[in-house]
């Protein structure tokens, strides 16, 4: 077991209390199956989850689906179902993928719960009597796609960037929540980090932003979408659906909607997103929270785009890397592993097959299958005991600030110095001429890869106990085979 590592990045969102740690995907939109990018954010989230919970850290990982909104609507009327009918079967879908990705979340909320409805009437009702939330109407370029409304300004081209479409002019009656007034309180909570957004560039790129212009009260309804919760002070409107999606956050850790009963696991530690809904949740929903007086999570971390040659997956120029087939051709470690060593976490990473086979390859069946198979059987005849070894402390680090491809490299860098150990040492000729220096030799072999076995535990579980039981039997079998 990994343990007694002390936290030395709280400010990244460790817990420094060494007693609860929550943390949180986004709930994904149920309007399509789970694809490489939902796996992305849910498979680091559940390494961040095992690597507190070895800590003795209280740990809840939260993770769901986000149910309902026009788009939702729309796609069950194309498929001739009911919209209940169509989140339930594409709920199961990101159920599995999930268990198939060996994902151990505590709880997947789906926004269509009865208690959580019912807690966000609550909420908003007490919105509209603190005066937060008032009747208007609003203008404004529409994307069904992403459900926001978009400014100009973010348009490429007319087009919504993320998925090239005009946006609809929409002018209709709506309630809207207040934001202007709360504009200039998030900048400094923002700035004094009591509101942590990170990395660094998804702060100053919040910050240009809300220092660039007034922020304009934002619809939190539509009054000609059927898919939805209703006002509970005018049930002609449906909720807009991120206002309904970012209560999942307090809901899923079993608030009843009153202010004065904020779960204990609240806030969160983490709240981990990808860059395309930054924006919401460093504007809408801390400013809901600021008109609620509930406290923010600790950090906002917001990681980029998986692209495939340069570019955004899309079918139509047939660069889309499916999350089945990944674990199909190099199994459930290996694609947690080509995931999230696939760059820097928080920027943009580009992958292909061919590069991620190659790498499979090299790093995984070349380098520490390779190493695993060698130490074994040479060092099956050496007495070794396995010990409670602590975590190294600038591995850890990498871990608190949310570094996953460092994490990986730190591990990957013991396993191709131990290769070359191997190869400068040559321990198969020391067995026949000196065996005091073999046996001092492959202890620290079999050492290093007992390190290893706990160093890869919350990335690559079953990897992990495959090592510990060849150490303990002096058998290997084969953890990785080349593939083509």
């Amino acid at each position: 077991m990994l343990k007694n590592i002390p936290n030395e990045n709280s400010a990244q969102g460790g817990s420094t209390s060494g007693g609860k740690f929550y943390i949180t995907t986004p709930i994904y939109y149920a309007n399509a199956k789970p694809h490489i990018g939902h796996a992305y954010t849910t498979v680091a989230c559940d390494v961040l989850a095992r690597f507190h919970k070895l800590q003795g850290e209280e740990v809840f990982l939260l993770t769901g689906t986000d149910e309902h909104g026009l788009k939702i609507q729309k796609k069950a009327e194309e498929a001739g179902i009911e919209p209940q009918k169509f989140v339930d079967e594409i709920a199961v879908n990101f159920e599995n993928i999930w268990k198939n990705l060996d994902v151990k979340y505590d709880k997947f909320i789906r926004t269509t719960d009865e208690n959580h409805k019912k807690v966000v009437q609550k909420v908003l009702q007490t919105l509209f009597d603190k005066g937060a939330i008032y009747k208007g109407e609003y203008e404004g370029l529409y994307c069904v796609d992403c459900e926001q409304f978009k400014n100009e300004n973010e348009l490429v081209d007319g087009k919504c960037s993320d998925h090239n479409k005009v946006p609809e002019m929409t002018n209709e009656e709506c309630y809207l929540l207040k934001m202007k007034d709360k504009q200039i309180e998030l900048i400094e909570k923002i700035k004094n980090d009591e509101f942590k957004i990170a990395p660094e560039r998804y702060k100053n790129e919040i910050l240009s932003f809300l220092e660039g212009q007034d922020l304009k009260d934002i619809s939190i309804s539509r009054k000609n979408v059927k898919w939805g919760i209703e006002l509970p002070f005018d049930k002609t409107h449906t909720t807009y659906v991120w206002v309904d999606a970012f209560m999942n956050y307090l809901t899923g850790v079993g608030w009843d909607g009153n202010e004065e009963n904020i779960p204990e696991k609240w806030p969160a530690d983490v709240h981990l997103i990808g860059k395309d809904i930054l924006r919401v949740h460093a504007t809408i929903w801390p400013i809901m929270l600021l008109q609620l007086g509930i406290k923010f999570p600790k950090l906002l971390f917001t990681h980029g785009h998986i692209l495939s040659d340069g570019k955004k997956m899309s079918k139509t120029i047939g660069n889309v890397i499916k999350i089945e087939e990944m674990i199909e051709k190099f199994g459930v470690d290996g694609t947690r592993y080509l995931l999230l060593s696939a760059g820097t976490f928080g920027e943009d990473v580009d992958v292909t097959m061919e590069r991620l086979t190659e790498k499979y390859n090299a790093y995984l069946a070349n380098g520490i299958g390779n190493l695993v198979s060698r130490v074994i059987k040479l060092g099956s005849e050496v007495e070794y005991k396995m010990n409670s070894v602590s975590i190294i402390p600038d591995f850890a680090k990498l871990i608190y600030s949310i570094e996953m491809g460092r994490a990986l490299e730190y591990i990957w860098d013991k396993i191709r110095e131990d290769n070359k150990y191997i190869e400068d040492n040559k321990p198969w000729e020391l067995a026949k001429n000196n065996h005091e220096k073999f046996e001092e030799v492959m202890k620290k072999l079999l050492g290093d890869l007992d390190l290893i076995s706990k160093l890869i535990v919350p990335f690559m579980p079953e990897t992990s106990e495959k090592i510990k039981k060849a150490l303990e039997t002096k058998e290997a079998e084969p953890l990785f085979q080349r593939i083509k």
